[in-house]
């Protein structure tokens, strides 16, 4: 899904959108090699919990 928004102050077309937001997990296929560091990264963060947590 893709959102847009428009720049502040009106309505000029001619600008178009400032900002557009896409759903990464709609763009990444299920397979694909970031998915898997995404898994490492997210676990090897999570196992730093605590030594965050005592700073």
């Amino acid at each position: 899904m893709i959102h847009s928004c428009q720049g502040g102050g009106g309505s000029d077309e001619a600008t178009g959108s400032l900002f557009i937001y896409v759903d990464l997990e709609e763009r990444v296929p299920a397979r694909h090699l970031l998915r898997l560091i995404r898994r490492i990264v997210n676990d090897a963060l999570a196992g730093l919990d605590g030594d965050f947590d005592a700073l």
